[in-house]
């Protein structure tokens, strides 16, 4: 009962309006999943101002620290146009002026992020931003993301700030406050790693290039520049931490430096004028089965191997690094991916010579593991006890952020793949060693939504989310207990219910191929089955279920387009289909073999969403690059919505009145790209977005209405989970005339496949279209098919019906062949 979207960047087309557009304030909040559902890379304490911290994501922005423990986003103002905003690859807080606040911010440094990187500064905490822009790409989701951190102050002079780029870029340097940057010619080395030159999705073939930058503020003194400084680079079998000692002028190799692995943190303890450095073999955050620990004396030049674990208990790398500021010679260091038994995570209080364990085995297979566990933030994450299961990554997995509050030797946070734990008992560690891990990602949102639905009966709305399957939200505004299970995949790639039975759903998963990827439910998803016709290997791709809940159409990455009748197996595609190529509108009548040519949608030359009103026969739409067009006769011609340039995700919403057309809710291009939501049938148009919610990447995000609830939208983004927002301000005047209604209601579902079309006449066989099950359009000739228009006011084509069906009058615009 959906439709669904093709993934990718489009540029916006800009035209002259011809309607007018209205604002209507709108009420935004996050569905609230609770505690993350991302990877955290990095948290940053300020040194001078008490209680000041923030956390920076790879693909969901940045968060600031509140007072309860709380987190507030920060860039939820970034858009289409800034979109590679939300990938934060460093973060530094001012600590001379802590109202100065900077991130460098870019996606990736491959083709998939057409833009260059750039510095945003604040200096109200993160309240408002300005851009710096740079001259090369930033990675923020990039290989080696958990490096850092590559953006630093000087502690001795503020105004002066070092950025580590990658890719070859080097060291740049700014003594304005970020305002403009300048290359450091003489730096030594940019780098020279790459995790796989031979990737073929041009990811990890990319060079990570600096990996971090720490100044020795014991070294000068207030109002000068400070002159120690030292810059971790990512490089194997050659040197990778260098030394300047006059601010920046000249560098040199640290002497008796490791160059086995890859230096991931550099952590100054001031008053123990040590230098320690967290080392893996791999950049991370996925990869690492090696590495060290080490500390560098910085008066005698000195290093010490301080790893805490050797021989076959080394199985992993070191990520997150932290040191005590209050307590010398307190410092703590996470393996950066200790996928069994557990993370883990080690504390040593005499500066790395003896080391305790988060978890230590109690003759194999036992584990004993030293805290308590509190995940009631985040129920989703699973147990809400101390799991000794081995195998159970409760402690975390990726953890490369690690720090300890400067003003307080309790408050410690760490970041994982999904969240953020720690606690305010951290001294606990070393009388007791036992101590709290409390779930304390509150506020941080941080999904990557595939997909989402809002049936008219049961829960509000279901989703399909990355990395940890998806959720059914009964109460919006509260934690997730669970996710999906039965099967539990950990991406649902796609979701969707039947439209006369809305208490069956189906979804699919993509990418746990051992696991069949169908799985079903008939009581709005408190319970599932897997669907074991479903064949092994065959994941990904887009799903529709029919009205009656009988037949699953679904189009695989890989496999073409499977169809299952009855939970049967799946087979070969034998169903009506809508379709679009191009400019051009296709029904199929032979199980998807050939399509016919319909209608026209303008010059459109790629469709996004086809979407089909479930209380109106024939009424369709099409969302395109070129804009919008609506169907009120199964496809057999179209109307371009006036004042739509682009249109992206589509979706229905509650109408004004009970029984009057739907909302429609379009992420489109009408005198600018937004939110849009039309209450007749695109006549008129109020926008409900605002300056303070871009929501990232307008192409990679999906959005759907809710049925019961006039004005309400769920809009699930790529990297800050799912918004759902609700009319606040009166309602703007407009001069809509009365949308078109019918008292026949013939309920369809949608999805977009790729399809291969034989006749070639038809769409091209290797083009995108989006697929419609539904009833057929008219075919040519002087009988309609079954489905086909056959009567309406202004209609010329065929009056007489095929045999097995007759013609029925929906409206005075439209009558359709339907089957006796």
């Amino acid at each position: 009962m959906r439709r669904t979207l093709i993934a990718g960047l489009i540029a916006a087309v800009t035209a002259p309006l011809v309607c007018a557009i209205n604002s209507q304030t709108y009420t935004w909040k996050n569905v609230k999943i609770g505690g993350g559902g991302g990877f955290i890379p990095g948290i940053i304490f300020n040194e001078k101002e008490k209680g000041l911290a923030y956390a920076r994501t790879d693909i969901g922005g940045a968060y600031k620290l509140n007072n309860d423990d709380s987190w507030t986003p920060l860039l939820d103002f970034v858009g289409d146009a800034n979109w590679n905003s939300w990938g934060v690859d460093a973060l530094a807080t001012d600590p001379v002026e802590p109202n100065r606040l900077y991130m460098a911010t870019g996606m990736y440094t491959n083709s998939w992020d057409p833009n260059n990187g750039q510095i945003l500064i604040s200096d109200d905490y993160g309240a408002t931003f300005t851009s710096s822009p740079l001259p090369f790409k930033v990675g923020g989701n990039m290989a080696g993301r958990g490096m850092g951190e590559r953006l630093a102050i000087d502690p001795h002079s503020n105004n002066i700030l070092y950025f580590g780029a990658r890719n070859g870029n080097g060291l740049y340097k700014s003594t304005n406050f970020g305002a403009s940057w300048t290359k450091i010619a003489n730096f030594p080395s940019s780098g020279t790693f790459i995790p796989d030159p031979d990737d073929p999705f041009d990811y990890n073939n990319q060079i990570v290039g600096l990996a971090w930058i720490t100044f020795d503020s014991t070294s000068g003194a207030a109002g000068a520049a400070t002159p120690r400084v030292f810059v971790g680079v990512a490089n194997k079998d050659e040197s990778n931490i260098f030394i300047s000692e006059d601010a920046g002028a000249t560098w040199s190799a640290v002497a008796g430096q490791n160059t086995t692995f890859l230096p991931h943190k550099g952590v100054l303890s001031p008053s123990e004028n040590t230098l320690y450095i967290s080392y893996s073999d791999g950049a991370g955050p996925y990869d690492g089965t090696n590495g060290a620990v080490k500390k560098y004396h910085i008066p005698t030049s000195t290093w010490t191997d301080i790893t805490p674990v050797s021989g076959s208990d080394l199985y992993f790398g070191f990520g997150g690094l932290a040191v005590d500021k209050l307590a010398p010679g307190t410092v703590m260091v996470a393996a950066l991916n200790s996928w069994w038994p557990d993370g883990q995570i080690f504390r040593s209080n005499d500066s790395g010579a003896t080391w305790s364990p988060l978890w230590g085995w109690n003759g194999y297979p036992n584990l004993e593991k030293y805290y308590t566990f509190d995940n009631s933030l985040a129920p989703w994450t699973g147990s809400d006890f101390v799991d000794t299961t081995p195998g159970t990554l409760q402690i975390g997995w990726m953890m490369e952020a690690l720090a300890i509050d400067p003003f307080d030797s309790n408050h410690w946070l760490y970041g994982t793949g999904a969240t953020i734990y720690g606690s305010h008992d951290l001294k606990k560690w070393d009388t007791a060693h036992n101590v709290t891990l409390r779930m304390l990602a509150d506020g941080i949102e941080e999904t990557s939504v595939r997909g989402l639905i809002s049936p008219p009966t049961g829960p509000n709305l279901l989703s399909g989310v990355a990395d940890i399957t998806g959720f059914v939200h009964d109460n919006l505004d509260t934690p997730r207990l669970k996710s999906y299970d039965n099967p539990k995949w950990m991406t649902s790639q796609d979701i969707d219910y039947a439209g006369n039975l809305p208490t069956n759903i189906v979804r699919i998963g993509a990418g746990d191929e051992e696991i069949k990827q169908v799985a079903f439910s008939s009581d709005s998803g408190s319970s599932w089955a897997i669907h074991y016709g479903a064949p092994d290997g065959v994941h990904g791709g887009k799903v529709a279920f029919s009205a009656d809940a009988d037949t699953i159409l679904w189009r695989t990455d890989g496999s073409g387009v499977l169809v299952s009748r009855n939970q049967a197996t799946f087979t070969a595609n034998n169903s009506i289909f809508y379709g679009a190529s191009g400019n051009v509108f296709y029904i199929s009548t032979n199980n998807g073999a050939t399509f016919a040519a319909s209608g026209s949608l303008g010059s459109s030359t790629s469709v996004s969403d086809v979407l089909v009103n479930p209380g109106l026969t024939g009424d369709v739409w099409a969302s395109t690059d070129k804009g919008l067009f609506h169907s009120t006769n199964s496809g057999a011609t179209f109307t371009s919505i006036s004042g739509v340039t682009q249109a992206w995700s589509i979706g229905f919403g509650a109408p004004v009145t009970t029984g009057g057309y739907p909302a429609i809710f379009a992420a489109a291009n009408i005198d600018g790209v937004g939110y849009f939501r039309s209450d007749d049938a695109g006549v008129n148009w109020v926008k409900i977005n605002d300056a303070a919610h871009g929501f990232g990447a307008i192409s990679g995000n999906v959005l759907t209405g809710d049925p019961r609830i006039h004005g309400r939208v769920y809009l699930g983004t790529n990297g800050r989970g799912i918004f759902y927002g609700d009319t606040a301000g009166a309602q703007p005047p407009d001069t809509a005339t009365a949308a078109p209604t019918s008292s026949v209601a013939v309920v369809t579902s949608s999805i977009i496949l790729t399809t291969s079309v034989a006749d070639p006449t038809s769409a091209p066989a290797t083009s995108q279209v989006p697929v419609t099950s539904s009833t057929s359009a008219p075919l040519a000739g002087a009988t309609a098919a079954v489905f086909g228009q056959c009567g309406g006011e202004g209609w010329t084509g065929a009056t007489i019906c095929a045999t097995g069906s007759t013609c029925t009058t929906s409206s005075q615009w439209y009558s359709q062949c339907l089957p006796n």
